[in-house]
């Protein structure tokens, strides 16, 4: 089982999420945070607190790191230097330091930018571009792209799969952030990228069956 996982975005909504389950686990969880005044909040979480941000030097962050959760997000202010650029400055971080697993937190839409609502186009070019840049980068991927999230409670059961589409439906944050979590040890979804809605298969079940699609 993986050790230590690095969360990026760990104070955001999912990485909140990604940040109290891994602390809740057998794993180290290191939480990412840009500012200092935020690692107290991830302490309590049960995350093991670094400062650092995905747009300058996190070589630190990433050492010792037997896996990645990228949950982070611009919140729409710097769509390209974060969610693009910032993502790939970590996984360059990465593939540098031998981490041998990064799960990636994408979008629903990231594979067609053009066909998706014109105020989401530039977040979705950047995720797509960011997605594209972690399949060639070398390391072990998964790319999950969740619908319209949710901050209703989880259910632990989904819907995963291609094809799967912006308006299908929505899902919690919370069962983002458990798909996240249960995807760094599922081998059938190394070096997949998939859609994820509510739904009503259990979340290991519906990964399990997507190598198989």
């Amino acid at each position: 089982m993986t050790e230590t996982v690095l969360i990026a975005g760990a104070h955001g909504q999912v990485g909140q999420h990604v940040t109290e389950l891994l602390g809740a686990s057998d794993r180290t969880a290191r939480a990412m945070v840009r500012d200092e005044s935020q690692t107290d909040e991830m302490a309590e979480l049960g995350g093991e607190p670094v400062v650092a941000d995905l747009t300058d030097d996190v070589d630190h962050a990433v050492e010792g790191c037997d896996a990645i959760v990228f949950a982070a997000g611009s919140g729409g202010e710097d769509v390209y230097g974060v969610d693009r650029d910032g993502a790939i400055n970590l996984i360059d971080a990465a593939s540098e330091a031998g981490v041998n697993r990064f799960v990636m937190l994408s979008s629903m839409g990231a594979d067609d930018p053009e066909s998706g609502p014109e105020a989401l186009r530039d977040y979705l070019i950047a995720k797509a571009e960011a997605d594209e840049y972690l399949r060639n980068s070398g390391v072990d991927y998964t790319i999950v792209r969740p619908g319209e999230l949710t901050n209703e409670p989880g259910t632990g059961e989904i819907r995963a799969g291609e094809g799967l589409e912006l308006g299908d439906g929505d899902i919690p944050r919370e069962d983002v952030a458990r798909t996240l979590v249960t995807a760094i040890d599922v081998e059938s979804v190394s070096g997949e990228t998939f859609e994820i809605l509510s739904g009503d298969e259990s979340i290991e079940e519906a990964l399990e069956s997507i190598g198989s699609q």
